[in-house]
């Protein structure tokens, strides 16, 4: 597949991606009546779980479109292992290796994150399989973001490696605290998801920008 070709697609996936979650979070959010759901005190995973009616460390859960958010917990997954995936190409030798894994890692930790759900009501397996490839698929994405901005490869301004750089370890230093306080443990749960999903939007936005400024230089690069 030509640079001309897999670069762009690259870009827009990870778009899309962004996209995608921001949409079906706020729907499966909205969705909730009683109770309401709380963006400060609710986990992003209370919106994946089917039983309505549960309890769980203290807050009551009942997400009607608990299906829609696995689906887009699966979706996001597969889309942001796939973009990183064709854009290691820009990367050589130990450090596209290292790229290569924590994009295929971060894909089957949020295919398992959608599979099994994090209720109480569940078994103990399912809900240590949701937590822990949670924690996988949020440091492995946010690890990226910090290489991404390390790296020179993606030939990006250097404002770009020092955002990405600073959205990595903001959004690992914000999961740390989650467990802080249950008044802001879905606060700083979304600082160490949406940390990932502005690095995708961002980084998307700009390769796509590039690409369509200069796209005949683009086309000669036969990578």
């Amino acid at each position: 597949m030509p640079r001309r070709v897999w670069l762009p697609l690259a870009a827009v996936v990870l778009i899309v991606n962004a996209a995608q979650w921001v949409i079906a979070e706020a729907i499966a959010a909205t969705s909730w009546t009683d109770p309401t759901y709380s963006y400060a005190t609710n986990y992003i995973s209370d919106l994946g779980v089917p039983d309505c009616g549960a309890w769980f460390q203290g807050r009551e859960i009942c997400s009607p479109a608990h299906q829609l958010m696995n689906a887009s917990f699966a979706i996001q997954g597969i889309l942001f292992a796939t973009a990183v995936v064709l854009l290691a190409r820009l990367v050589e030798g130990r450090a596209r290796r290292v790229v290569l894994a924590l994009a295929i890692a971060h894909g089957g930790a949020f295919v398992l994150v959608g599979l099994f759900h994090g209720s109480a009501d569940a078994p103990d397996h399912t809900l240590a399989i949701h937590v822990v490839a949670a924690a996988a698929g949020i440091l492995c994405a946010n690890t990226v973001a910090i290489l991404a901005g390390s790296l020179r490869s993606l030939e990006l301004p250097t404002a770009y490696r020092v955002f990405s750089i600073a959205v990595g370890v903001l959004g690992l230093l914000s999961e740390v605290l989650v467990g802080m306080s249950a008044r802001t443990a879905g606060v700083f749960e979304r600082g160490g998801v949406y940390s990932w999903l502005l690095w995708s939007a961002v980084t998307g936005a700009l390769l796509l920008a590039r690409y369509v400024r200069t796209p005949a230089v683009m086309k000669n690069v036969p990578v």
